[in-house]
């Protein structure tokens, strides 16, 4: 019996991977998501984060300004949470030849690595979070959708032991004239 069990468990969890997206399911998909391209100036966002049960534990607003020199970027994020807490992450940001991008920031563990086809964008990487006086190391599948000109959605999945502990949903505007987070209070 137990093997039947753990023979179903690899059956079940091979059938949910292959469903799994990948940036190939995008190919023809337009608008292109060019990331040096949006992430070229200020750009605001906003943002929810649900645990594991969909329950809504935080909303935020995000300015972001965006730098790049030839293959090289910065992505300077400043996170205003609802309960006034305010965070910082600055993404060092490589495009390569091939297309791939990788990328480094203080709380990400290693290197962020992925790429763009079509209108989507994706990449993984390990984000320490701290919860309390405890940090966790959370795996990070992140993707964004380019909408239009001036708008993204990203869809980030966070996994711990490859079970999905939180969700976070973010949209992206860049519209002029751009609303700040701190002046949109």
């Amino acid at each position: 019996m137990k093997y039947s069990q753990y023979g179903c468990s690899i059956l079940l969890a091979s059938t949910l991977f292959a469903c799994s997206s990948t940036l190939d399911d995008y190919q023809d998909t337009s608008p292109r998501f060019e990331l040096e391209q949006y992430f070229s100036s200020e750009v605001t966002a906003w943002g929810i984060v649900q645990d594991y049960t969909t329950k809504l534990t935080r909303r935020f607003c995000v300015d972001v300004v965006g730098t790049w020199q030839d293959k090289q970027g910065q992505l300077h994020e400043t996170f205003y949470y609802e309960d006034g807490e305010q965070q910082i992450r600055i993404w060092a940001l490589t495009k390569h030849p091939d297309g791939s991008i990788s990328g480094s920031a203080d709380d990400v563990i290693g290197q962020a690595k992925g790429g763009e086809n079509g209108t989507a964008f994706n990449w993984q990487y390990t984000l320490r979070v701290p919860v309390g006086d405890t940090t966790y190391d959370l795996a990070v599948d992140d993707w964004m959708f380019k909408l239009d000109e001036n708008r993204v959605m990203n869809r980030s999945y966070m996994k711990k032991l490859g079970i999905t502990v939180a969700e976070i949903s973010i949209f992206f505007d860049k519209t002029p004239p751009l609303r700040k987070c701190q002046t949109s209070k």
